[in-house]
């Protein structure tokens, strides 16, 4: 959850998402003040050692409404309704399990966006939130953007929404991904600055025909032999098909850079999110292929090479 002061605010009758206003209070039947919420939930996640369960129900609560991580504090005696109140439970329950947070709730910010996420898309991170401002700030105004395995839309609609691009398309092979970037579609429309396209399909094979002047990815790039070391939040919760790849990890970021130059204009860019440890083989990858110039590795925010950048020559 965003820690701005800026929430989806209220809705077209002046309310608050789940909010009661006093008016309907006369029946509260499973509805509950957030002060009394969040001191349930708090139990619920101490009782099964959740670390700092207090933040854990305050962001829940925070989340299920759209509103800033510091807003329940602040609103103790506000009245939430029956719905928001079940969600909660419900999303502090799974947490008990060890569910990822943004699996519990429903929901995940990137950039300026709230997307809705569940199981069959990873959860969206600061890295690559990284990659759309590299992005942002190497293509030129106009063209089409291409996202390849988009997931839950995260890259894509960010590139719509703050973009200068005529069109965005995203594609994945999983049709249940694609369910839920569609869902996510439908909600963040009246933010996009451009049309956003849906496409069903492994690597390129999608746009084929189209002309790009970015191709952007996150791709699956870990090992399948690297499983056993991932955090268990990732390795039992996440899509192993949005992780892992073949050929130690490298198969399908190696699709994309054989793929991408055959639709990139003249000074395309070629956008990729990598494994750390494997860069320097991207970055020889697309230098070998003879189509790219301009390729470089850049740093996320710790100080890993994570990011490989390249031009169509």
């Amino acid at each position: 959850m965003a820690d701005d002061a800026e929430g989806r605010g209220p809705g077209a009758e002046g309310r608050l998402p789940g909010i009661v206003e006093p008016r309907d209070a006369y029946d509260p039947t499973g509805a509950a003040t957030v002060g009394s919420l969040l001191s349930e939930l708090t139990g619920l996640l101490a009782e099964a050692e959740i670390e700092r369960a207090g933040d854990e129900a305050r962001d829940i609560v925070a989340a299920l409404v759209d509103q800033p991580r510091f807003w329940p504090a602040l609103n103790r005696t506000v009245m939430l309704d029956e719905a928001v109140c079940r969600q909660a439970r419900r999303a502090a329950e799974r947490r008990t399990t060890g569910a990822p947070f943004a699996y519990c709730v429903g929901r995940a910010a990137f950039r300026h966006l709230t997307l809705d996420v569940d199981e069959r898309v990873l959860i969206p991170r600061q890295e690559t939130e990284q990659l759309v401002e590299l992005v942002l700030a190497g293509a030129a105004a106009g063209g089409i953007a291409v996202d390849i395995g988009t997931g839950s839309g995260a890259i894509a609609f960010a590139l719509a929404s703050e973009g200068r691009f005529d069109r965005v398309i995203a594609t994945d092979v999983s049709l249940d991904a694609l369910a839920v970037a569609r869902r996510n579609l439908v909600m963040l429309a009246p933010a996009l600055r451009a049309p956003v396209e849906l496409r069903h399909g492994a690597a390129l094979a999608p746009v084929r025909e189209v002309r790009a002047s970015v191709v952007v990815s996150n791709p699956p790039l870990i090992a399948h032999e690297e499983a056993a070391a991932l955090p268990r939040t990732v390795r039992d919760w996440e899509p192993a098909l949005a992780l892992f790849s073949a050929d130690g990890g490298m198969a399908a970021t190696h699709a994309i850079v054989r793929a991408a130059a055959s639709i990139l204009d003249a000074g395309g860019l070629l956008a990729l999110e990598v494994d750390h440890r494997r860069a320097s083989l991207v970055a020889e990858l697309a230098a070998t292929d003879g189509r790219y110039e301009r390729v470089s590795v850049q740093l996320d925010l710790a100080g890993r090479e994570r990011f490989v950048l390249a031009r169509r020559a």
